[in-house]
Formats: C-alpha cells, structure tokens, sequence
C-alpha cells in the first residue's frame, strides 16, 4: 500500500500532469482538499474510488484514513492544489507516515505562480531587467514567517516577488516594499488563475490598493511586484543570437 502525494496544478482539471490523471484513476480512494481543490479533477478518480475532503478534518483524521487505507492494502491518492514544493503541508503528513512505516510517492503539480504568470501573458525572467523570483508570503494563522524572511529583506535585491496569501496584508505589502521599488513599480494581482473565476489586477505600488477595493479580491490569489512586469524595451538574450555558438547549435561561427 502506498500514499501518492499529487499536485492537483492551479485548478483547470487539464492542468493536472499526465502522471497525477494516471494515479488518481487508479487509486481506490482519494484524499483532496476540498476547499481549494475543484471538484471538477475529481472526474479523473476511479468511478469506485471512496472520496474524502479533507477540509474539515485534522491532522490526525487524515492519519486515521491513512492506517485505515493501509489497514485495508487499499493505494490513496492525496490530492494538494498547486504543487507539493511550497505551502502544501505534505512534510507534517510524510513525517506521520514514516513514523506509520506507510510508503509515500510525491508527484509535482503545476505551481500556482506559473499558471498565474500564464495569465498575465508574461515571463517573470527578462534580459537585463529581472533574473531571480522570490516565491514568498506574510505571516498568518496557520504558519509565522522565520524572523529574517521579510518583505523588506527580499526586496532590498530588487528581484521580482510573488507573495503568495497575503491579499488580505495588501497594505502591509504596499507599506512595506513602495520605500525600495518606488510607486511606478508595476504590480499584478492574479486570483484564480485557470479558474473560471480568474480574475487580474494591473496597477503600480501607487495605485494597487484602489483598483483592489474597487474590485475586491478575499483569497487564492498571488501578487507580483517588480520592474520586469512591464518591461518591453529589454536586450534580446544571446541565446537565438546568430552569432552565439553553443554545443547544440552544430555549425561554425559567423
């Protein structure tokens, strides 16, 4: 019997990888946040699959259904949004079932900030304009930040940023990062990105917070800031250049 960790991907139920879609359809019974989860990725379960939401339970409750499926030599699938890298709370459930002496399988997902970069029509990596992305958040309820890990230490790099749940700080944020990036920094908000409900919100550090209380945003949603959002006057990478000559390339220098 085997625990398969799967990134459910953003949300779009064609977004989940190949391999996630194969598992879930093979699985006799799917573990799935529900609250976050779209009920459509269900379709690709086993129509016998035994179906559980995890979004009123606890930890514990979770590790029951764990030692019941093994009990029973039954496979589960465990379904997270997003991917299981970042914010997914599968390394609290992995230390249980190491302790359980219960195998586990982690399948990646398509991350939360590709698909809503995706939706912005943007790479996030411009020549000569921005080269690091800093996946981070604001402290809340389920989970503090560690003391060094702040908005203003990130943003003393000048990278662009993609904080993650903290649509409800956008104030904080604003406060907090307008003193090193200045108020025509570009910002974007993506809400339910490969949602039906995707929702996008363009502005600057000036001018974010009032385009988002005329267009209110509670939750799901990821907010970019950094000079490269905006960027359309940047150097072409070396990388196609004709004269750039690399090992797959396979012809002599100009």
């Amino acid at each position: 019997m085997t625990v398969h960790f799967i990134g459910a991907g953003p949300g779009a139920a064609d977004l989940i990888t190949v391999r996630g879609r194969d598992l879930l359809a093979r699985c006799p019974v799917c573990l799935y946040a529900g609250s976050i989860v779209p009920p459509e990725m269900l379709a690709w379960c086993h129509p016998d699959a035994r179906l559980v939401d995890t979004a009123p339970m606890s930890l514990d409750e979770i590790e029951a259904e764990y030692r019941r499926a093994h009990e029973a030599d039954e496979d589960v699938a465990r379904l997270h949004s997003g991917d299981l890298s970042v914010w997914s709370a599968v390394a609290e459930q992995m230390r249980r079932l190491d302790r359980l002496g219960i195998s586990y399988t982690l399948t990646p997902g398509v991350p939360s900030f590709a698909a809503a970069a995706a939706a912005l029509g943007r790479e996030l990596t411009i020549p000569g304009e921005a080269q690091s992305l800093v996946l981070t958040r604001v402290s809340g309820r389920a989970s503090p930040m560690p003391e060094k890990e702040t908005l203003a230490a990130f943003g003393q790099t000048g990278a662009t940023l993609a904080i993650h749940l903290a649509i409800h700080a956008l104030s904080k944020v604003v406060a907090e990062l307008q003193p090193l990036y200045g108020a025509d920094c570009p910002v974007a908000i993506v809400a339910h990105a490969s949602w039906p409900s995707e929702t996008i919100l363009r502005g600057t550090l000036g001018t974010i917070e009032a385009r988002l209380a005329q267009t209110p945003i509670e939750r799901t949603a990821i907010i970019f800031v950094g000079q490269g959002l905006a960027s359309g006057n940047f150097p072409e990478s070396a990388l196609y250049n004709a004269e750039y000559q690399r090992r797959f390339r396979g012809r002599d220098t100009l």
